[in-house]
């Protein structure tokens, strides 16, 4: 489910709400974190819910000063009142009256725009914090590869483009030591739906394919490095194009790129 079909889907609202399982509410947070325009989207639904819960709230005066009594802890039980000896005074008691009312009644809708924009502010903290904490693990990863592909004992191979797509190429770093291969796949295409990336250990002499991996997160993936394991005494890698799940041996009117190790032999 891409982006906007997964805005469409009504789910960002039922999140909103507190209407979904542990399981629903998980995929909507890493949904978040991944992409600006769902978070955004979230935003606006918050901001929504909460300026329709000010208008749906008591207006009519009637209701607004039985609010009022209420907050002051006056009751329902008529005191008499001595009559004022002039007209004047009564008008100015009304006055008077009409004034503290009209003022109870402003600072009570003050109170509830600032309790709006409130939260309003706090929601949209909690987000910037997700998106620091982000943008700090993405520069954590970012150096740790970085100093992997830089290390001297760390063989380099550059992986060409083949006949199915020669725009193609990609490149491996084999840490022998640590039996991992690190490969940079910016230079491949996106996969069409169904389909996955697969990456073969190769020796030459019989040429004897051997699956390292299929990559299942290419889109997801925005720097496009992948880790996999690698045991074996590889003389080449390659990588072809499978139907997802993988292949048991390469499809190899579907290879995408190809590279050999570098001997100093």
């Amino acid at each position: 489910m891409n982006e906007k079909e997964f805005i469409e889907s009504g789910i960002l609202e039922l999140y909103v709400a507190g209407a979904l399982s542990d399981q629903e509410n998980e995929k909507v947070y890493n949904m978040l974190l991944k992409s600006p325009e769902v978070l955004s989207e979230v935003l606006k639904i918050e901001a929504s819910i909460i300026s329709l819960t000010a208008m749906a709230s008591p207006s009519d005066p009637k209701y607004l000063f039985a609010s009022v009594k209420e907050k002051l802890g006056l009751s329902n039980q008529v005191v008499p009142i001595r009559r004022p000896n002039t007209r004047w005074m009564a008008y100015t008691g009304w006055a008077a009256s009409i004034l503290l009312f009209a003022g109870l009644i402003w600072l009570f809708n003050q109170k509830q725009q600032l309790e709006s924009d409130i939260q309003t502010v706090e929601t949209e903290k909690e987000l910037i914090e997700v998106e620091l904490e982000k943008t700090d693990q993405k520069l954590v990863e970012t150096k740790q590869i970085l100093s992997i592909i830089r290390d001297k004992n760390v063989i380099s191979i550059p992986l060409a483009g083949q006949a199915v797509y020669p725009e193609a190429y990609a490149k491996a770093y084999w840490d022998k030591d640590h039996d991992k291969v690190y490969f940079d796949l910016q230079g491949l295409p996106t996969p069409p739906s169904g389909k996955v990336y697969q990456i073969w250990s190769l020796t030459l002499t019989p040429l004897t394919p051997t699956s390292l991996g299929t990559i299942d997160d290419f889109t997801e993936n925005e720097n496009k490095i992948f880790t996999l394991e690698n045991i074996y005494d590889s003389e080449a890698f390659g990588i072809t194009l499978e139907p997802a799940g993988g292949s048991e041996s390469p499809t190899m009117d579907q290879l995408y790129t190809l590279g050999a190790v570098e001997t100093n032999s």
